[in-house]
């Protein structure tokens, strides 16, 4: 691993609108604002977690831009490679889901600060210098041309560097609907420079141009997780969640990790009744594998943590995970009596 190992994000940093006690949109004239976005998410909960990590983005040069830069400050992520320029930031609206009404969201962030920076803002040779990891996600690519280009940019100076990229699918349809790009191919080169991809057998389907007709859905998995890694050489890890809903407030939440070679990792379920907020738990996820890797922990425990993070993120609201190593050894103990 490099020097400091951190782990650089690169994405849009958003401002998120959220109508209040799971109401519908600006039914009680009211949104709770805070920041959120992908790659925002993972940097936030490492830096939880305790683990370096820093933020590559561009924000507006306005109080809001500054207030979501400083928020990420707060939380301890690296903001050297913040960009503060000209323009508007990128919102989401959501909609909470309750009982059988699913979450909604709404975005607007057409022509966003972040949409239209030139894709050869940041120096990767800077950026990048002493990290043990480059991780982005495909919200950055749907965004739009130039977001497409600075994410290509950015992982092909990653392997020119030597630092290994992870890769979050997150495929976004309504954001890919709003220009002529071509959503399978872009991707389809992100995934090539991953070392570790966070993807299913819809992600794979995408991307590969098949079908994962397999009735079970982990025998899918496998099937993706092969076709991933005959396709893509560079790729090492491939992991996933596995959701079951009996409504919006009650899930159960297992994973599973593939390692070249024919390595398999299987945990959960978990069940989670009340859920709070569900939006952000895949970064949790992520951050929690990626903090599991990072720290030497063998594929199980690395596993469980990731789960866990992701399983303690749908109690809190917002975008950002807030848990510590100590919480999530909690959720894995199974103890669920008051702290005293």
């Amino acid at each position: 691993m490099a020097a400091d190992g951190r782990v650089v994000c690169f994405g849009e940093l958003m401002l998120r609108l959220t109508a209040m006690h799971a109401g519908m949109l600006l039914q009680e004239r009211r949104l709770d604002c805070t920041f959120g976005g992908a790659e925002a998410n993972v940097a936030v909960s490492l830096a939880r977690l305790g683990w370096p990590s820093a933020m590559v983005t561009a924000l507006p040069s306005n109080p809001i831009g500054v207030a979501a830069r400083d928020e990420l400050r707060r939380y301890g992520v690296d903001t050297d490679e913040v960009r503060l320029v000209e323009g508007r930031m990128g919102l989401y609206f959501l909609t909470p889901g309750a009982v059988l009404r699913p979450s909604d969201v709404l975005y607007d962030r057409a022509g966003s600060c972040f949409a239209e920076a030139d894709p050869r803002m940041i120096d990767w040779d800077t950026a990048l210098a002493g990290a043990g990891r480059l991780h982005l996600s495909g919200v950055t690519p749907a965004i739009g041309r130039k977001a497409a280009d600075a994410a290509l940019r950015a992982v092909q100076a990653a392997g020119r560097m030597g630092v290994p990229v992870s890769f979050d699918g997150n495929y976004r349809g309504k954001l890919w609907a709003l220009w002529d790009g071509d959503g399978p191919a872009i991707l389809h080169a992100l995934f090539a420079e991953a070392e570790t991809a966070f993807a299913d057998d819809r992600d794979m389907a995408l991307v590969l141009g098949r079908s994962f007709p397999e009735e079970d859905p982990r025998e899918r998995r496998r099937a993706a997780a092969r076709a991933a890694f005959e396709a893509f050489p560079r790729l090492q890890v491939i992991t996933s969640t596995f959701r079951e809903l009996s409504g919006v407030g009650a899930q159960a939440l297992a994973a599973v990790m593939f390692r070249r070679g024919g390595g398999e990792t299987l945990t959960g379920p978990l069940n989670l009744s009340g859920v709070v907020d569900r939006l952000g738990a895949g970064d949790a996820y992520a951050a929690g594998l990626l903090y599991g890797l990072h720290t030497g922990c063998d594929d199980r425990r690395t596993l469980d943590l990731a789960l866990a993070a992701a399983a303690f993120k749908h109690s809190v609201p917002g975008d950002f995970n807030m848990a510590t190593p100590a919480d999530l050894d909690i959720i894995l103990s199974g103890a669920l009596d008051v702290r005293r």
